[in-house]
């Protein structure tokens, strides 16, 4: 990792942006993201450098020293993308998920379809370990998908607990966070803590995630530098297991109600079972926009 010039913070910056559009939906992760970007092993590796030698790193070195140790610049800029990304496009994705659910459900499908290529093809051995852990992947994605989401929970051991797994879902490729976080039945709970300011609910949830975040981090780096092909087969696999959630044709079993929050239990159909206009020809011409974005960014990442 050579010295980065400002427009490197830039692109860094933007492909937060992305990772924060990506967690907005509940069904993409931005773990999925930051892989195709080429920054995955990165944050990894950066993430893991937060630990308690970092407090030697301080009293030795300064704050600077601290701030190099753990690739500051470089999460920072990162993180800035992804709040920007979390307050303004929020707002936007949730107004395509209400108004354009078909469009917006077939654009992800394309790009995260496209990844399942982007990550397989970074596995340099085919074997019949590596196909059964991509397989057992997909099983456990695919399996996380159909579960129905639970009523509303808001125990602080659970909350904490919640945020630790959203965290850990965030940063695997193909598992959502939100999607974690409806599944446990407290997407309800921290969502109002955040509007009602609720701190010890969102310092509960935070010291979770925080906690989740480093002690998975580890767990991650360490299969990378052991496992490698076997890891990236996994991550295959639930990219792979999760696409059943983001099929873009949906019919809806039932609506539940969790006090003002509904959350929708529906079943993949065909298009042409679909209820609402199945839009066709734009639900595959923008899939196919998302699924050649992926190979224009890996084009320009790898000219770089």
């Amino acid at each position: 990792m050579g010295h980065r010039k400002l427009i490197d913070y830039f692109f860094i910056t933007l492909k937060g942006i992305a990772m924060g559009a990506a967690d907005v939906v509940p069904g993409v992760s931005g773990g999925t993201i930051a892989f195709i970007s080429g920054i995955y092993e990165e944050l990894i590796t950066s993430i893991n450098n937060i630990d308690f030698g970092l407090i030697k790193i301080l009293r030795k070195e300064g704050i600077k020293g601290a701030w190099t140790a753990v690739n500051g610049n470089f999460l920072l800029a990162l993180f800035i993308g992804i709040f920007i990304s979390l307050f303004s496009l929020a707002t936007l994705v949730s107004w395509l998920l209400e108004n354009q659910p078909v469009l917006l459900w077939s654009f992800f499908f394309g790009l995260v379809t496209a990844s399942v290529f982007f990550v397989g093809k970074e596995i340099k051995k085919w074997n019949f370990g590596t196909i059964t852990i991509l397989l057992i992947g997909a099983a456990i994605a695919f399996f996380i998908t159909t579960l129905p989401p639970n009523e509303n929970i808001d125990g602080l051991p659970f909350l904490f607990l919640s945020g630790a797994l959203a965290v850990c879902a965030m940063i695997l490729p193909g598992i959502s966070g939100a999607f974690i976080l409806v599944l446990l039945g407290s997407y309800k709970t921290i969502l109002d803590a955040v509007h009602e300011k609720d701190f010890k609910i969102v310092a509960t949830v935070a010291v979770g995630a925080i906690f989740g975040l480093l002690s998975f981090a580890r767990l991650l780096k360490w299969m990378f530098k052991n496992y490698k092909n076997l890891t990236l087969a996994m991550l295959t696999g639930f990219i792979i297991g999760s696409l059943n959630k983001i099929w873009p044709w949906k019919k809806i079993l039932e609506i539940k109600k969790f006090g003002e929050k509904e959350v929708i239990i529906d079943t993949n159909t065909s298009p042409l079972n679909y209820d609402g206009d199945p839009q066709i020809l734009y639900a595959v011409i923008i899939a196919l926009i998302g699924f050649s974005l992926i190979f224009i960014l890996e084009k320009s990442a790898s000219k770089k």
